[in-house]
Formats: structure tokens, C-alpha cells, sequence
């Protein structure tokens, strides 16, 4: 597998729209940015790429990167900025195979694969294939497995994906809070490149208006507010899951210039074979 990371920001991007904080006045002046999260992952074993989510930013993504459109893709919820850039299928594709989760979400009423189906109803490119969480399912080559894991108040699942000729294994843990449940942690486990959420450091828990949950013996917080891990909470989750080797992704602006771009954490263009 060839592991291509297209867009490692969170919701806005860096650098964000408007902003002359030191971070996004930083990425601007070394040219690098984190645009909306996506993955690539090609397949040169059968010569097939999966895309892990579609972001906004896909135009520009797939003509910033040396990677081929995809052949399949996944969505792993429903946020914008996992999902909107599937309307970039019109007139690219001519059939699109979309996998996602069939389970209803009760917040919604529907599940991840029915609410794309009724947002692009227009789409006559794109096929919608429903999964059950747990069950592996087969494409581009490779075994995907939808994880649930914890992102309220909607459903939401992290990503396993191994080719299952050679072993290799791929862990997104997905947008989550750190409190991942215990099977979705052993579907996860062991992977020779985990990609895990990390949205700000722990320190700015302060600012958040509920402050930090999950926290760890030493009181750090390894969940900012309710919906994302910190860094902190990702790099033991990380240890948990014995990930050989982990970058962190779905980052905030909000990082101190100082720490914005120091290790572990991803910066979009990111090429990792496995």
C-alpha cells in the first residue's frame, strides 16, 4: 500500500481563511498546508486507490498530488468536511462505488450510506454499498473494516484496512473522543501505521468551554471538550493500539506556532509505504 495524505486539517484548515495567527502566518511562509482531511491509498498490488473520506479541498488535492482519482472510496460520517467533496464526482467518474456504514444513527434517523444516498440523489455516477461495523468487506484489493468509535452526538467510525496478502495494516482512529470502545480498540490494534485524530494539545483544554475529559494519571486530558482527542490523548491511544509508527491528523490552527509542526504531527502531502 502507498499511503498519500491529502488533507491533514480539521474543519477549517491551515492556514484558515482570514487568520493572521503565528501558526497560519507560519504555514504560510514555508508553504505548508493542512487542508480538509482525506486519504489515498493505492493498492500496487492490483493498481486500485481507495479514498478514506472526501474532503472539500478534493479539486485541489488531486491536482497538488501525484496520485491517480480514486477507484473506490469510503465515508466515515457525515461532517462536511469528510463528505462534501463526493460531489466532485459529477462528470470525473463514470461509476463510483461509496462504501459506509448501514447502521441507523439515532440522532439523525438514518445511517451514514442513506444520508449520502438522499445528498446526492442527483449523482448517477456514484453507487452506495451499506456495511455493518465489525464485518470486513472487500475493495481496491484490500479488507476494510468500519470501527465504531466515539464523536457525539453523531454515529462516527475509525477505518482498519489490510491487504490481505501481505499483512499490511492501516489504523485511522476516525474523528473520536479518546474513549474508543474496547472491541473497536482490538479491531484497530497492531497496525504499521496508525493516523490518529489530534485536534489541538491538551493545554488549550482550558480555553474550551467544558473544559477536558478522559484525563490520565497525571490529570492531562486526553479528550478536548467531547468530540476529539488532544495530542496527548492520541499518543496513548497510540501506545494502546502498539502502532509502529503514528501521525497525527485533523489538526487545529490553534497549535502554538512553537509546537505547530513539530513531530509527530502530519502537514498534507505525506507519503508512507507499507
Amino acid at each position: 500500500m502507498q499511503i498519500t495524505l491529502l488533507g491533514t486539517g480539521d474543519t477549517t484548515g491551515t492556514p484558515t481563511p482570514g487568520c493572521d495567527c503565528e501558526t497560519c502566518e507560519r504555514a504560510r511562509e514555508r508553504g505548508i498546508e493542512r487542508s480538509r482531511f482525506s486519504v489515498h491509498v493505492r493498492n500496487e498490488r492490483v493498481g486500485e486507490s481507495l479514498l478514506l473520506d472526501a474532503s472539500p479541498d478534493f479539486r485541489h488535492q488531486f491536482l497538488t498530488e501525484e496520485v491517480p482519482l480514486p477507484d473506490a472510496m469510503v465515508i466515515s460520517h457525515i461532517h462536511f468536511d469528510h463528505l462534501d467533496g463526493l460531489g466532485n464526482a459529477y462528470r470525473l467518474f463514470d461509476d463510483l462505488p461509496v462504501h459506509a456504514a448501514g447502521e441507523t444513527d439515532p440522532t439523525t434517523g438514518e445511517s451514514v450510506a442513506d444520508t449520502i444516498r438522499g445528498k446526492y440523489d442527483y449523482l448517477d455516477r456514484i453507487t452506495v454499498h451499506d456495511h455493518a461495523p465489525f464485518e470486513p468487506f472487500r475493495t481496491c484489493g484490500l479488507e476494510v473494516t468500519l470501527v465504531p468509535v466515539d464523536h457525539p452526538p453523531l454515529v462516527c467510525y475509525g477505518l482498519a484496512i489490510e491487504d490481505p496478502e501481505t499483512g499490511a495494516k492501516l489504523s485511522l482512529t476516525g474523528d473520536t473522543s479518546y474513549d474508543v470502545p474496547e472491541r473497536s480498540m482490538a479491531a484497530l490494534a497492531d497496525p504499521d501505521l496508525l493516523l490518529a485524530d489530534a485536534i489541538v494539545p491538551a493545554s488549550l483544554c482550558e480555553h474550551h468551554p467544558i473544559g477536558g475529559r478522559h484525563h490520565d494519571s497525571e490529570g492531562v486530558p486526553r479528550t478536548f471538550g467531547t468530540k476529539h482527542m488532544t495530542r496527548e490523548g492520541a499518543l496513548s491511544l497510540a501506545d494502546r493500539l502498539n502502532a509502529k509508527r503514528t501521525r497525527l491528523v485533523h489538526l487545529a490552527h490553534f497549535y502554538p506556532v512553537e509546537e505547530a509542526f513539530e513531530e509527530p504531527l502530519a502537514v498534507d502531502g505525506e507519503r508512507y509505504r507499507l
